[in-house]
């Protein structure tokens, strides 16, 4: 399977700015949600604790090289680095990427996924019985030359030998498609800049889908490929469970403040849908595990009791699935999304066996 290639969502959190300083408290980095987190229920794996790299500093090129060292251990082809523009040249957490980009280190190929979407604080209101959320940095979209100026800003990552491309187009993906209400004249208009800067003919257009029945929908605004996102295929397992018990469960979570729980075992069934992942157009993903209490406490969705061998097993379904077509691509989600328990790193409780599992499966479809 020589064409394969896995590309892994990187999260670039893991330093301290000025802004999160402001809004969470002096040295915040994704780090702080990581350490504090407490187990919710008898046999929930948290806290999670870095083993090989530790808590590590994002702005150390020593700690980018060990990343993407590990990383190929894998089998990962690349990182798609999450990149965060709000609009009036306005970015935040883009040190990490510049760095790799200035530097040429480490020699790793990358794309990149822009994030559009406002960050947003969540609270509780005065009575206790509301979450109030505030905005603190607004996702705006202020028209062509907004658009120009962000790309003229990435234009030396779209020249970079490492970009990542698809039929020789760099693939870019946009998160929230249906946030941006006119995401079609964006395309138009970046790629006739990608055109004219002599780069490439086109860009190769990724959106992200919530749930299967968008992707026709996100295709027709201009996009060349769709992911959807895992978050309502894992629910699966717990939605085809009877009425009876779904209401035991709620009654059970609000009473006692706990989180959705739901067995990985069960989840993995259903995160691949042959009927749209086959789909030439349609990216699937592997997903090694999700929980997200260390950002969201009680009220999140926890996937239960992953493990190494298990998640091997879905690598195998996802990877197999893909040997027809003629682009080859996964993502993997995530490489170091530590707060939402999605992540390859070693910890203390398996160190490599998630590097291992997907290797091993990438030998297996081969």
């Amino acid at each position: 399977m020589d064409k394969l290639k896995i590309i892994a969502f990187y999260l670039p959190q893991f330093h301290a700015i000025p802004e999160n300083d402001k809004w969470w408290g002096k040295g915040f980095t994704e780090w702080t949600n990581v350490g504090k987190a407490k187990p919710l229920f008898r046999g929930h794996y948290q806290p999670k604790v870095p083993a090989d790299l530790g808590y590590y500093d994002l702005t150390n090129e020593s700690v980018r090289e060990q990343q993407a060292e590990l990383a190929k251990e894998a089998g990962v082809y690349g990182f798609c680095y999450w990149h965060y523009w709000f609009g009036k040249g306005r970015r935040l957490l883009e040190r990490p990427f510049n760095e790799v980009l200035d530097s040429g280190k480490p020699d790793f190929p990358f794309c990149l996924g822009w994030a559009n979407e406002s960050w947003q604080a969540k609270e509780w209101s005065v009575d206790k019985q509301n979450i109030v959320k505030s905005t603190l940095m607004e996702q705006l979209y202020p028209g062509e030359d907004d658009n120009k100026l962000h790309f003229d800003t990435m234009l030396p990552a779209f020249r970079d030998e490492r970009y990542i491309r698809v039929e020789n187009r760099p693939l870019f993906m946009i998160y929230r498609p249906f946030k941006f209400d006119r995401v079609g004249d964006f395309i138009k208009q970046w790629n006739n800049l990608i055109k004219e800067s002599g780069v490439a003919d086109s860009f190769y257009f990724v959106g992200q889908a919530n749930t299967d029945d968008e992707v026709d929908k996100i295709k027709a605004l201009g996009f060349d490929a769709v992911s959807v996102n895992q978050s309502g295929r894992m629910q699966r397992a717990y939605l085809r469970k009877p009425l009876w018990v779904k209401a035991l469960k709620k009654m059970y979570r609000k009473l006692f403040k706990k989180p959705l729980v739901i067995p990985y075992k069960d989840c993995i069934k259903y995160i691949l849908n042959e009927k749209v992942d086959n789909r030439e157009d349609v990216i699937p993903s592997l997903l090694p595990n999700w929980d997200h209490s260390p950002r969201s406490k009680q009220n999140c969705t926890v996937l239960h009791d992953s493990t190494p061998d298990l998640f091997e097993q879905h690598c195998d379904s996802v990877l197999s699935s893909v040997k027809k077509k003629k682009n080859q691509i996964v993502f993997l989600k995530s490489w170091n999304e530590w707060g939402e328990g999605n992540y390859m790193e070693p910890d203390l409780r398996y160190g490599h066996g998630y590097i291992r599992a997907l290797a091993e499966s990438i030998k297996k479809n081969s």
